[in-house]
């Protein structure tokens, strides 16, 4: 009697130890809450694969939300959320750029003379470096003529012409071409200088208005 009350007791132990894991089990599985056709909510254990791609929320056991699973989006609306990223982030840049100029500007002078004295200046030692440059090139192509006469007149007389004065004339010629370009080189660089100090010239009159204009606003205030 005591043998069959005790298999009795351990049946009815191992029966409970299955319940109370089947109910551990089914709190701790996730559950999801999807749009179905019709357009209503379902909540289930799986999203079906057709209403996966419309996103659907990640539940705990107890249905409190756990994560949010976004719609696929399609290409074009993929590549309209791109265009506007870098939309956003080139108008991002450009603010940062305009602070920095302006920083600079107010930091380096205080009226629209100063700019142009410094623009001055420097156009000044890029002309003075052109007009070197020039000077070198004339000196240049008049040791080519000079070459050139000596071969003419060692042609004239019968005689063959001298190599040393036909191989300095190629490396005159080298140095003519590469002096041409130094002076084209400064020629843009003058052009480009006098158009960003132009600028700069009119970014600095539109910040002093601004000033001028929140002085006055201060002093209708006040």
């Amino acid at each position: 009697m005591m043998v069959f009350r005790s298999k009795f007791f351990l049946v009815g132990l191992i029966f409970f130890i299955g319940l109370m894991a089947l109910q551990a089990s089914a709190q701790s599985r996730q559950m999801y809450r999807y749009i179905n056709a019709e357009g209503n909510k379902v909540v289930g254990y799986q999203v079906p694969p057709e209403f996966v791609a419309n996103g659907y929320d990640i539940l705990s056991a107890t249905g409190a939300l756990v994560a949010v699973v976004p719609r696929t989006l399609a290409d074009g609306e993929r590549e309209g959320l791109d265009s506007e990223a870098r939309r956003e982030r080139e108008a991002t840049e450009e603010r940062e750029r305009l602070r920095r100029w302006d920083e600079s500007l107010l930091l380096r002078y205080s009226t629209i003379e100063d700019i142009e004295a410094a623009r001055d200046r420097e156009l000044r030692d890029l002309r003075i470096r052109v007009s070197i440059l020039k000077g070198k090139l004339r000196s240049l192509k008049q040791q080519v003529e000079n070459y050139q006469a000596l071969a003419a007149d060692q042609e004239r007389l019968g005689n063959a012409v001298n190599v040393e004065h036909l191989s300095a004339i190629d490396d005159l010629q080298t140095e003519i071409a590469a002096t041409e370009r130094a002076v084209s080189d400064r020629q843009l660089e003058i052009a480009t200088v006098e158009a960003n100090y132009q600028k700069d010239m009119e970014r600095f009159a539109t910040l002093l208005d601004v000033v001028e204009m929140r002085n006055s606003m201060s002093a209708a205030e006040n």
